[in-house]
């Protein structure tokens, strides 16, 4: 660790008098935010030396239990690694009461090799494969979130707006209400204080299509790992500002089975050594839709690993209620220009800002994991010429069927007998992330739900 590095904890310190304690985060495999609270005094040692972390902060699934046949963390006796400090994360949070800091930490073996199941590392290789064909992705998050100010009882209740001087309840989803923005302004505005205070590029608000669905943008930036830095620490800070109003915030693909779920957009161009946007047409244009084969060639490799890809954009049991028809969500391997039911929207722009759109992931995805399946798609199509289908026009009325798996069990069936994730994330990290999932799965399905004794208690 430098003198620069070194500085930014001593900087922190400074500017923060009162702060007394640091909470270190560690993005699990779920992309939940684990691990500890370390006081001001240990602060430089952590710049310096790192902490102790066992490899089961990562690999837990979403209640935090353990995994059972994992060698890491049971067999192999739950070793320490080392956890070190991401530079530029080092920030306040202005929301908790008591003032804290909050710092990502990555995890390394102590020779300082990445540990295999990190998110940010698996990311990071991945990215790491675009330089040898002079391309650097620039990318964006968009996240979708539901409030809810009723979770006393079995069903949590989405935070409606209310008429002006009544507690009444309009009906109907009041998408794109500025009514339900001004209804939240101190909640937004707080959102967009605590933003800039740790640095998170986020841009506009929106109300969504369901009722209490909020949608908040990030910026585009050049470097897709800090993206997810941003995405991770939105989602954090979201649902602690909404804790201090009183409110609740959930990121969950799927909350209510009567509106739209919760999608984690990504936007993504690919720049050149000269920074000019490789997805821009180069006269004479005789390609095929019209679309450089830089663009055509990334949106067939995407397409093309969407399949095995699956079971990362949609982690966990409750990802699967949100593919299905006419919800706005992909349901389908396909694409299309200014088409919003499409799993790869060409956003109408102009020629500098020419990206695609992938609309598959869940909110409850992990960030890291999502953008590097993503990534991995586009390399391998840019990398092996691999042309898309058929594109779905503008206005075009599709027949909606789904051909993505509509269930986790066969989507964890298609990673697997995938080919592509393995040479880009590593093949014991598949292993690792699909033991895992099944895992969960399997303790999932074993519970008795309430559904069980609605449909079946007084009739069986």
């Amino acid at each position: 660790m430098n003198d620069r590095q070194i500085d930014e904890a001593r900087s922190f310190l400074a500017a923060w008098p009162d702060t007394r304690a640091v909470e270190l985060l560690l993005p699990d495999l779920n992309g939940i935010l684990r691990g500890k609270r370390i006081g001001r005094r240990e602060l430089l040692s952590l710049w310096r030396d790192g902490i102790a972390f066992p490899a089961t902060g990562i690999l837990l699934d979403s209640r935090g239990a353990l995994i059972d046949g994992l060698r890491y963390g049971s067999d192999d006796g739950d070793p320490d690694y080392v956890c070190r400090p991401v530079p530029g994360s080092l920030v306040p949070v202005p929301w908790a009461k008591t003032h804290p800091g909050q710092c990502l930490v990555a995890v390394e073996h102590r020779d300082g090799q990445p540990f295999f199941a990190d998110g940010r590392h698996v990311l990071a290789a991945v990215v790491n494969r675009f330089a040898a064909l002079g391309l650097a992705p620039v990318v964006a998050v968009e996240f979708e979130f539901y409030l809810l100010d009723d979770t006393s009882g079995e069903v949590p209740r989405a935070r409606q707006g209310r008429v002006p001087g009544t507690q009444r309840r309009p009906s109907g989803p009041r998408v794109y209400s500025l009514e339900d923005l001004h209804d939240l302004d101190p909640l937004f505005s707080e959102i967009t204080a605590a933003c800039e205070t740790q640095r998170i590029p986020a841009g506009s608000i929106v109300s969504e299509y369901g009722a209490g669905q909020f949608e908040v943008n990030l910026h585009h930036v050049a470097d897709a790992v800090a993206a997810c830095d941003h995405a991770i620490l939105l989602r954090r800070l979201i649902r602690g500002v909404a804790r201090k109003h009183g409110l609740a915030a959930t990121f969950m693909a799927k909350p209510f089975a009567d509106i739209d779920g919760s999608g984690m957009h990504v936007h993504l161009s690919l720049v050149d050594r000269d920074g000019r946007n490789a997805f821009a047409p180069q006269p004479p244009v005789s390609a095929p839709e019209g679309y450089a084969q830089t663009l055509r060639h990334a949106v067939g490799g995407l397409l093309a690993a969407l399949p095995e890809s699956l079971a990362i954009f949609a982690p966990n049991a409750n990802s699967y209620r949100r593919i299905r028809p006419g919800c706005f969500a992909p349901i389908a391997p396909n694409w299309g220009v200014n088409h919003r039911h499409v799993a790869v929207r060409i956003p109408v722009s102009d020629d500098q800002n020419l990206r695609l759109e992938h609309r598959v992931a869940g909110a409850d995805c992990n960030p890291y994991l999502a953008m590097a399946a993503i990534l991995a798609g586009v390399h391998a199509g840019l990398s092996r010429g691999i042309e898309p289908p058929r594109m779905i026009r503008e206005g075009e009325v599709m027949k909606e069927a789904i051909s993505l798996s509509p269930r986790w069990e066969s989507a964890l069936d298609a990673f697997d007998a995938g080919t592509l994730l393995p040479e880009y994330l590593g093949a014991e990290f598949c292993r690792v992330f699909s033991l895992a999932r099944r895992h969960e799965a399997e303790a999932f399905h074993a519970q008795v739900s309430n559904l069980d004794y609605e449909w079946y208690l007084g009739t069986i």
